[in-house]
């Protein structure tokens, strides 16, 4: 079976999202390059569907060297057994597959990232093509969307799921229900330094409930996030009223990050020797790192210290950084 849409997309679907069952298949779109002249890209989709419950999105791979969201859905779509499903679920593991094929954060394609290519555009590159595909025909049918991300390659976070301010009150109250749900060690509201043509934005404008997460990092996947995100995404499912199964009940810190200065970002290059350790409370004006220059002794390194009081809920990952570079994120602790 291949399923297309009526609108000018290249994208097609080897699923029908609107069947009952459940469907493993792919989206497929032409890609000519120099190693198939007649070549197509192809994304896994699983979709199940059973009764009128509502539907969630579950969506993963958006950056290729984030890990458990890819890991966690690729199970989910094997384990989930339609007879206990109440709704229809639509899983997208590996949105940016280029990109997970060769552990970048960009598409090795055409460069671009992901998660700033919404709406995306029919007749863009391959990766504004996908994002115009899942905006339009998998964004529209879902109630719910849970965009799974960790620090990839260069950030490491104490694992969080988060929603963002919004003007629309009892639009992120009701995310904030979801988000309470799957139970992550810590939940966030959170402001984007720069939100444009991004999945989250494009979901929000439209009135939808969307939480995403930030599971780890490093470029790999522990157990410990992986298990973060298997319950929470089960635990979602469960409280939406889709998965007849209970929810694994589990404590979390609130956190906030209100203002622009919960980011700290690197003054010179060098080497980063941190001074606290992730998700360690901090305080404004102490030193959070030093950064060692690399090409002589004799020089004093340069401390970097917190901008606010909080929580160490971000740092940069690799040994060394750069002018500029995200050196950390501090998140205010704020009650239930």
């Amino acid at each position: 079976m291949n399923v297309t849409n009526s609108r000018n997309s290249k994208v097609s679907s080897s699923v029908d999202f609107d069947a009952p069952g459940k469907q493993h298949g792919h989206l497929t779109l032409p890609h000519s390059n120099n190693l198939s002249a007649w070549g197509t890209l192809r994304l896994p989709v699983c979709v199940l569907a059973n009764g009128d419950g509502p539907t969630v999105a579950l969506i993963a791979g958006s950056h290729g060297d984030e890990y458990e969201g890819p890991i966690t859905l690729f199970n989910l779509a094997d384990s989930l057994q339609l007879s206990k499903i109440n709704g229809r679920i639509i899983i997208l593991p590996a949105l940016n597959a280029p990109a997970l094929a060769t552990a970048t954060r960009l598409s090795p394609i055409d460069q671009c990232n992901m998660n700033r290519s919404f709406p995306g555009n029919p007749n863009g590159s391959i990766t504004e093509q996908i994002a115009d595909y899942v905006n339009t025909e998998i964004i529209s049918r879902a109630d719910i969307v849970i965009d799974l991300h960790a620090g990839g390659k260069t950030l490491d976070f104490t694992p969080l799921a988060a929603v963002h301010f919004l003007e629309n009150k009892q639009q992120q109250l009701r995310a904030e229900e979801i988000m309470i749900a799957f139970g992550a060690p810590n939940s966030l509201r959170m402001r984007e330094l720069d939100n444009r043509g991004m999945l989250d934005t494009i979901v929000e404008d439209q009135g939808k409930i969307f939480v995403t997460t930030e599971l780890g990092g490093g470029g790999t996947a522990t157990r410990e996030s992986l298990q973060t995100a298997a319950i929470g995404c089960r635990n979602v499912l469960a409280h939406a009223g889709i998965l007849d199964e209970e929810i694994t009940l589990r404590s979390t810190r609130m956190l906030e990050m209100p203002e622009d200065n919960c980011f700290v970002m690197s003054p010179c290059n060098g080497l980063l020797e941190l001074c606290v350790t992730l998700g360690e409370s901090v305080y404004r004006g102490s030193a959070i790192a030093r950064i060692i220059d690399t090409e002589n002794t004799g020089q004093t390194p340069v401390e970097v210290n917190a901008s606010r009081d909080g929580v160490l809920m971000a740092r940069h990952f690799p040994g060394l950084i750069r002018s500029g570079d995200c050196l950390a994120v501090i998140a205010d602790e704020v009650p239930r």
